[in-house]
């Protein structure tokens, strides 16, 4: 019976802790990217995060235009995650491992939704290449970034857009070589 409660325990912590960290991961990566502060989208996105930030912003501030306080509560919130996990598996882990292994997971969760935005924008370009939905308005302004330099590597031929290709292997090094490593020390460290 233990193991089926731990499992519904894990479930839940991992679902409602992981909705609430992406879409506190989402509103900095949309201030970063300067998306339309205006779209319903992302005024939903500021009312679900403005009573944890709004106090934490008040001791945390931003830095060159980075908003510290979500970078912090994101970091906060995952290893509060990583350690409710591990207390329902049984184990008690090193914290300064622990906190290692969130900012990996931070990390790979930020190049995680921008592959997702990318691979939304192209399924849109296809399907709706004209749309001014503003979930597509904000896919675009997410994936800009990324997208932008890619564009100016790799011009479309015969209207052939091969940029999302030049992104999504530039993110996939980037999860195998500097991702990957710092979630594997995080986990040597907090195991021992």
């Amino acid at each position: 019976m233990g193991g089926y409660l731990g499992n519904a325990g894990a479930f839940l912590i991992e679902t409602l802790l992981g909705l609430y960290i992406l879409i506190i991961l989402l509103r900095f990566m949309l201030q970063w990217a300067r998306a339309d502060f205006y779209n319903p989208i992302s005024q939903f996105i500021v009312a679900a995060t403005n009573p944890p930030l709004l106090p934490l912003r008040r001791i945390i501030p931003g830095l060159f235009g980075i908003d510290l306080a979500s970078i912090v509560l994101l970091i906060a919130l995952l290893t509060l995650k990583i350690y409710l996990l591990a207390w329902l598996a049984g184990a008690y882990p090193n914290f300064l491992g622990v906190l290692v292994l969130a900012v990996g997971e931070l990390f790979k969760l930020v190049v995680y939704v921008f592959m997702f935005a990318i691979f939304i924008r192209v399924i849109l370009s296809w399907v709706a290449p004209r749309s001014y939905h503003p979930a597509v308005n904000l896919v675009v302004s997410l994936s800009d970034p990324l997208m932008a330099p890619a564009r100016r590597l790799l011009p479309a031929m015969g209207g052939l857009d091969l940029s999302p290709i030049i992104a999504f292997l530039f993110l996939g090094l980037t999860l195998r070589l500097i991702v990957q490593p710092i979630i594997d020390f995080g986990a040597v460290l907090a195991l021992s």
